[in-house]
């Protein structure tokens, strides 16, 4: 076997490791979708009523429980450190503001359905509203435009 031809199967060999490799890892991207428990006890308390406009916005002690929280029951997903791999949209983009804001506790809290199929499952009644107005904290930390 010449040069030439040795060359052609380390490439090819390398192309399908990385082809199988990338396949494991998409297979494997979604890991534990059990959500995961957030202790927000360190966070002032929101009460009952849903808030529309996130009160943690710069609360350094939200955005470190928020980049927790988002890795545990987010990442999967949309990616670690919100750099989505494809699967779903990535949360880097979100403008922030008040409006943006009530879209984004809409989704968590209701999930996303479309012609019957779950693109993101309903977090009310797993993760409180100071875990979700958390996430969204840490989320304005990491902003693009």
């Amino acid at each position: 076997m010449n040069h030439m031809e040795t060359t052609i199967r380390t490439i090819r060999s390398l192309l399908a490791a990385a082809f199988l490799g990338g396949l494991a890892a998409t297979a494997q991207a979604h890991g534990d979708v059990t959500p995961q428990a957030v202790d927000v006890s360190t966070l002032k308390p929101l009460g009952e009523q849903w808030l529309t406009e996130n009160p943690y916005r710069g609360d350094k002690e939200a955005i470190r429980i928020g980049d927790s929280a988002f890795n545990q029951n987010c990442a999967r997903c949309h990616g670690l450190g919100a750099v989505s791999g494809g699967i779903a949209p990535d949360l880097r983009y979100l403008p922030i503001d008040a409006e943006t804001d009530e879209y984004f506790i809409g989704r968590v809290r209701h999930g996303v359905t479309r012609n019957g199929a779950v693109y993101m499952p309903p977090f009310e009644g797993t993760l409180s509203q100071e875990a979700m107005w958390a996430i969204r904290a840490w989320l304005d930390t990491v902003h693009e435009k």
